[in-house]
């Protein structure tokens, strides 16, 4: 969502105001004369974007949160348990835990009592894993599908409900006439047991045994009431029988309405489970659910439901589907998705964030969400996302009151929404004072100040930035904010010291940027080059210079300051920053050695390696298809499928890859994998031994050499 949430759509390079790289760097390659750039454009190098106002929920003690609902599904019933896995989800979700976050929404899937959740879990998982696409071939050799939270029959997982049947035979008037009464459809008759048609529901029975004229009659019209003669047979059938046979679909649909008419709902509950068999498509969805919402058709309702949901997000770029959802009215929701409306609106917004947070399609959508919100938590969730997403459409009327709402239900983090809107409006005094009032009322916290910086200058701005880092010391702004303050006061080695404080530690592309910047301020273009080439490892489309040039652009023309090396050198300088931890300096390595005619396999294995390392893991899973797509061997590339299974929770296939592999060939990848698996999936305490054992196997095979030193420290370890 983040992402998504934050991109500006990028501009023509034509259009490109203030630095320019391009013109920049022909001046510095001699191309142009020097008169061409002018020293003061660095200055739009270094300009630093306020943090965002993110739309997650974030609570100020998410210890104390997790250990609350750690509590509550202990002690609560089976019904309320989803909606505690969802809440964890978001939670998880403001961490930037993404497996955690996948996992609670998997517990939810799986303790789900209806099957309303079971489709709505479901399709939020498999839109969360819409990644493992790209190894569904992988999945299907070890007899798996991607798709595992893909669509079920609905119609058999609705609950059965109690039926009365009414009247007898043997009682009452109907032993008095004729046990046959005969329907008429216009040219046509349906002969059906008179007894068995009134038990069906209590209007054909009042009208069949009841002071009504019909109950004398043998013969009574039916013409009007919308039924066919091939209906009205399907219905004498079931009234003997309580079976639908295959039918067309027109029929069905004639025998639900009839079956609503006159309150038959047995009949009703068989119809609707029949017809919700015919939901193949999308089309077939838009035009069977208005049928449904009219007819109060649950299961067809679901199946509709289903099929819109196992097409997010493209059918959130439909209109008529799209509307569908804005348009249901509290009873039609019911009959969609039951009980679990909020569920399902808190997906459809997530969603519709992440195509695009400024279309009125997601406004309206968290505005439902915000309709559903009951409990004080949901209404922290759906206010503060509401609030965000009028935020960013510059509505700022409209934002500070979803704020001020969210914050009063007690999500202190609105505050920072809430300030903003002050500081937009020129009130940047009493933003300063609303968050100096929530550092002092409750539990003080890096964002807190950070938040506060934005609207005080100098020292006091300063001072604020400090604390925010001594406090969290996760944020980027404060460092990237110190660095481009002390590069501006021409202190180039300070500034780098500032922003690899945090790159020591964390990799976010925007520092990554800056730190190219402050290179090229230097001239400094091997380094600057470096970082480049970490950055298109990451994020091969990244723009830079507030998305106005590609990263790939500028290290085209960079390219032309740096040394070419020869294999030799590439490996040389590989296992030299492999050795120190230079993960950055590793990456843009492997980047020029994959530009070479190298073993891209086992290059792309190392990239993946290095991602994971720097807690990268969708550039990681991209690298390690790419390594599986150039492996040099069989025994390789099912080792790149062991590790690609692995990183998507598929332990036991994992395991039969690395067993695979090495029954083909003894390698230390295939050990180290084997164990590495074994050693974070199993319970067993007698599996350590296995893991040191394989290990050792690992260390008995050839290898490069760049990760035998962490095993030998493990099994060294245990030996003493």
């Amino acid at each position: 969502m983040r992402s998504s949430f934050l991109l500006e759509s990028p501009c023509d390079e034509q259009h490109i105001h203030g630095f320019n790289p391009q013109s920049w760097l022909q001046v510095e390659r001699g191309k142009l004369p020097k008169s061409s750039y002018s020293p003061s454009s660095i200055e739009s190098l270094i300009k630093i974007a306020e943090p965002p106002v993110v739309p997650l929920y974030k609570p100020l003690d998410y210890v104390e949160v997790l250990s609350r609902i750690h509590e509550e599904l202990e002690q609560c019933a089976l019904s309320e348990r989803p909606g505690l896995y969802l809440i964890q989800s978001q939670v998880f979700q403001g961490l930037g835990e993404a497996k955690l976050r996948q996992r609670s929404l998997h517990s939810a899937w799986h303790c789900a009592t209806t099957v309303h959740e079971k489709v709505v879990f479901g399709a939020w998982l498999r839109y969360e894993k819409r990644g493992e696409d790209i190894i569904s071939d992988v999945l299907a050799s070890c007899r798996k599908c991607c798709r595992e939270f893909g669509p079920f029959d609905v119609a058999s997982e609705m609950p059965v409900g109690d039926f009365e049947i009414i009247g007898s035979c043997g009682m009452g008037p109907c032993s008095q006439v004729s046990c046959t009464v005969t329907f008429q459809i216009r040219d046509g008759k349906v002969a059906c047991d008179r007894c068995k048609i009134a038990g069906l529901s209590i209007p054909f029975y009042s009208m069949l045994n009841g002071p009504f004229t019909e109950s004398q009659r043998d013969l009574v019209d039916l013409s009007e009431n919308g039924i066919s003669l091939e209906g009205m047979r399907a219905v004498s059938e079931f009234s003997c029988t309580y079976s639908l046979e295959d039918l067309p679909l027109e029929i069905l649909l004639e025998i639900l309405v009839f079956a609503n008419t006159f309150c038959c709902d047995k009949l009703k509950d068989a119809c609707d489970r029949k017809l919700a068999s015919f939901v193949s498509s999308r089309q077939d969805a838009v035009e069977l659910m208005a049928l449904a919402f009219e007819e109060n058709a649950p299961a067809l309702a679901t199946s509709c439901l289903q099929v819109f949901l196992q097409e997010l997000p493209d059918c959130l770029t439909d209109e008529l589907v799209v509307s569908l959802f804005l348009s249901a009215t509290e009873q039609q929701q019911c009959i969609m998705v039951g009980q679990a409306s909020f569920v399902l609106y808190c997906l459809l917004s997530e969603v519709a964030m992440n195509i695009d947070p400024r279309t009125e399609a997601t406004v309206c959508l968290s505005e439902k969400l915000t309709q559903l919100a009951v409990t004080p938590t949901q209404k922290q969730i759906a206010f503060h996302q509401l609030g965000c997403i009028r935020l960013l459409r510059k509505e700022y009327n409209e934002a500070e009151l979803q704020f001020s709402i969210a914050f009063s239900a007690g999500h202190v983090y609105s505050i920072a929404g809430l300030a903003r809107v002050a500081g937009i409006k020129g009130k940047k005094i009493l933003a300063y004072e609303k968050l100096s009032s929530v550092i002092t009322s409750s539990i003080p916290l890096g964002w807190m100040y950070m938040e506060r910086s934005l609207y005080s200058e100098g020292d006091k701005k300063l001072a604020d930035l400090e604390k925010a880092t001594e406090l969290d010391p996760t944020l980027t702004y404060p460092y990237m904010y110190r660095a481009a303050s002390l590069m501006r006061k021409k202190d180039a080695r300070l500034a780098l010291e500032e922003i690899n404080r945090l790159l020591g530690f964390k990799l976010a592309l925007e520092c990554l940027e800056l730190r190219i910047c402050l290179f090229l301020a230097l001239e400094d273009y091997k380094s600057a080059i470096c970082d480049i080439h970490a950055i298109l490892t990451l994020s091969p489309e990244y723009r830079m210079l507030e998305g106005r040039v590609a990263a790939s652009k500028i290290g085209t023309l960079l390219g032309a300051h740096v040394e070419k090396w020869n294999t030799a050198e590439c490996w040389l300088q590989l296992y030299e920053r492999w050795s120190s931890v230079d993960d950055i300096g590793s990456l843009s390595v492997i980047y020029r050695m994959l530009e070479s005619d190298a073993t891209k396999g086992v290059l792309y294995f190392r990239q993946s390696l290095l991602l994971l390392r720097l807690n990268c893991p969708e550039a990681a899973m991209r690298s390690l298809q790419l390594a599986r797509q150039h492996a040099a061997t069989e025994h390789e590339r099912l080792v790149y499928e062991g590790w690609l299974l692995y990183d998507t929770g598929h332990c036991e296939e994992a395991l039969q890859k690395a067993e695979d592999s090495i029954s083909i060939q003894r390698s230390f990848e295939a050990f180290f994998l084997k164990a590495y698996v074994l050693a974070d999936s199993g319970v067993d305490p007698s599996y350590s031994a296995t893991v040191i054992s394989l290990l050792e196997d690992a260390l008995k095979c050839p290898s490069d050499r760049l990760r035998k030193g962490q095993v030998s420290i493990v099994v060294n370890t245990h030996d003493s």
